[in-house]
């Protein structure tokens, strides 16, 4: 149909350019390393793989663009997510393993044009992380007193957990694939009885 636009491309690992490796680390929650990147105003990206991931599931990434430490842009590869639903499809799913990469600004200057209407999907509010992820107050505050002014009430800027929890069938959902997860591994380590108990 003449009408219609291509969809748009994801900020996908593949596509972003390799940037220099700041840290990697197995974190229990998602507070230290947004506020690592905060405190170090990273410019680049976080590439996030879930609990289920590191857990022998598959392969499925996520990544959160920043700009001098405040998230920009948000895609989750594993439920082919963007924007506030990438958080809302992260949260819940530490411990997770982060890698923080570095990169001259340049480099993501067409994403993080806020003219660019390709990537428009997958803005997220710079505090979206720090609430929807780590549900901590006092970087929320510390992540919007650092974001440009323009972005302070950015596309997104709602409560993208608050709407997950809502959605009662897809938090079951998310209940019983972690049971069946759980049962799972205890047949597999022998520990059945256990989780029984």
């Amino acid at each position: 149909m003449s009408g219609e636009r291509p969809a748009p491309t994801p900020p996908t690992v593949g596509r972003l350019p390799r940037g220099d490796l700041v840290r990697a680390r197995v974190a229990t929650d998602f507070e230290t390393p947004l506020a690592a990147a905060l405190d170090d105003e990273l410019t680049g990206y976080l590439r996030v793989e879930p609990g289920e991931t590191l857990l022998g599931g598959d392969d499925a990434e996520a990544v959160i663009t920043l700009a001098d430490g405040v998230p920009v842009l948000a895609y989750d590869g594993g439920d082919d997510a963007d924007g506030p639903a990438a958080l809302a499809a992260l949260a819940g799913t530490a411990p997770v393993r982060v890698e923080s990469y570095r990169l001259p600004a340049d480099a993501l200057a067409t994403l993080h044009d806020p003219a660019t209407d390709a990537t428009a999907p997958f803005r997220v509010a710079p505090a979206g992380p720090a609430r929807d992820l780590a549900d901590a107050d006092a970087l929320v505050e510390r992540t919007r007193a650092v974001a440009p002014d323009d972005r302070r009430e950015a596309a997104g800027d709602h409560d993208a957990l608050a709407a997950f929890l809502a959605d009662e069938d897809r938090v079951e959902a998310v209940r019983a694939d972690a049971r069946a997860e759980a049962e799972a591994r205890a047949a597999e380590w022998g520990l059945t009885d256990q989780l029984g108990e």
